[in-house]
């Protein structure tokens, strides 16, 4: 074997420089060299445990390996010349002193199934923030072991922004973790560090030349440019109301009571796996509204919500049944003088064929909660709307969408939600969007026109 240099960023040799029983976070921005550090990474564990080296690296596709193989190939290359054999079928690597590196895809739980049993000292999982939720990667947790004499880790890497940016920086960011100093994280039970890069501490490129490209690939997104660049997780990262969204124009504080002569709805989007979401919402006559304010004729304000989802993770739900639920939200409504009845995703009313069971409608309808289809149509022209509402809250001549301090759910998603990258006038429909969803379906029961609103169906 020809063993050559290899030069490091400063990034890289401070990442080099965590002791092995520390898991880590790899958190940082676009082009700091995490993907080179993690080939680093594995090659260090491949030299020190040889024969007892046995790592995973993950991706949601097999696609997406594409990068970190001739990532592989040009180190590995380096060091151990033709010795190290590559199976591209298998995406496996073996190594002459024994040692074992698989390069793995995990999209679902499904996939799960081709780890289960199996067993790594090294897990690796790049770009995280594709996973909506940390089910999965939780579950893989399961496949690190090994012999006392080799300690395990898991790795994970991701940039701010995607579907997984809520769940990444509540657990590894924001929870008092300083970068690059141990902290205890509660659902692992291990020591992890948080390894912040950004391009800035890659050396090995041009970095005004990718800051152009940064720049010209998200040209009306700063949120999103900023959290490229900078590898800022505190950003208002929804991009796709980023635009619109505005905690001081936007949020109200709680209200005791709903005026009387405010016409109220509920909104409803179904779920049993994924949380279920069900909204309070109103609808401004011009009288002052009961925290003192004036809100102008039309303007809508969601006063209360039900969320079933699970602590600590936005996008599971608590499968509840429909007699369960609806109990909750005749609790809700009973709490605001309201009737229970409003709209929900036009999902709820198919029937299953060849069944003779009622709809998820019919069943909430015989336990005393009425709802009519949200005529959801085109998502787009929904979201527009919303969008719209959100952009005129706060002006004294037009109604806008005022949300209540109580509704904790939307406030904690609505600001992480995402375009979808491949149609960049919806929304990435992986996320935590269930209020989301409720509250196009609400927006939709009504009918602007000229200024006018009026409930359709509800009456």
């Amino acid at each position: 074997m020809n063993k050559q240099k290899i030069e490091l960023n400063p990034f890289q040799e401070k990442l080099m420089s965590i002791p092995e029983n520390y898991d880590i976070f790899l958190g940082g921005g676009r082009g700091g060299g995490k993907s080179y550090g993690i080939v680093l990474a594995c090659l260090r564990h491949i030299e020190i445990y040889k024969e007892k080296a046995r790592i995973l690296f993950l991706r949601k596709t097999y696609k997406g390996l594409a990068d970190f193989e001739l990532n592989c190939r040009e180190i590995f290359g380096m060091i151990y010349g033709t010795a190290a054999k590559y199976n591209q079928g298998e995406h496996v690597w073996r190594f002459p002193n024994g040692a074992y590196l698989e390069l793995g895809q995990l999209e679902t739980y499904a996939d799960y199934s081709k780890y289960q049993g199996r067993s790594f000292n090294l897990l690796i999982v790049d770009e995280a923030g594709q996973y909506s939720d940390p089910g999965l990667l939780d579950m893989m947790r399961s496949n690190l072991r090994g012999s006392r004499d080799i300690p395990i880790r898991m790795m994970i890497a991701a940039n701010p922004g995607g579907v997984g940016h809520h769940w990444l920086a509540k657990r590894y960011v924001f929870n008092g973790n300083t970068p690059w100093l141990p902290f205890f994280e509660e659902k692992s039970q291990r020591q992890w560090i948080y390894a912040p890069s950004t391009f800035t501490d890659n050396t090995c490129i041009d970095q005004e030349q990718y800051l152009q490209q940064l720049k010209s690939s998200c040209p009306d997104d700063p949120e999103l440019l900023k959290a490229w660049t900078d590898g800022d997780w505190a950003v208002n990262r929804g991009a796709y109301f980023a635009s619109v969204l505005e905690e001081k124009r936007n949020r109200v504080e709680s209200w005791n009571m709903i005026p009387e002569t405010w016409r109220t709805w509920l909104a409803h989007d179904f779920g049993s796996s994924a949380p279920s979401a069900t909204l309070v919402m109103c609808e401004s006559d011009g009288s002052i509204a009961p925290d003192g304010y004036y809100y102008p004729r039309g303007s809508i304000v969601v006063v209360d919500e039900l969320v079933t989802n699970k602590a600590g993770n936005l996008n599971l739900g608590l499968g509840w049944t429909v007699p369960v639920l609806a109990e909750e939200i005749k609790k809700m409504c009973q709490y605001w003088d309201i009737k229970a009845q409003g709209v929900a995703d036009d999902a709820c009313f198919a029937h299953v064929r060849g069944h003779a069971s009622a709809s998820i409608a019919d069943e909430f309808r015989a336990d005393g909660v009425t709802f009519n289809p949200a005529k959801k149509a085109d998502r787009i022209s929904g979201w527009q709307r919303l969008k719209k509402l959100l952009a005129n809250a706060g002006k004294p001549d037009k109604a806008g969408l005022y949300i209540s301090t109580r509704c904790k759910y939307l406030w904690e998603t609505l600001p992480i939600l995402e375009r979808d990258q491949r149609r960049v006038e919806d929304m990435d429909s992986t996320g935590p969007d269930h209020a989301a969803d409720a509250l196009r379906y609400g927006l939709n029961a009504v009918n602007f026109k000229a200024g006018q609103v009026r409930l359709e169906g509800l009456l």
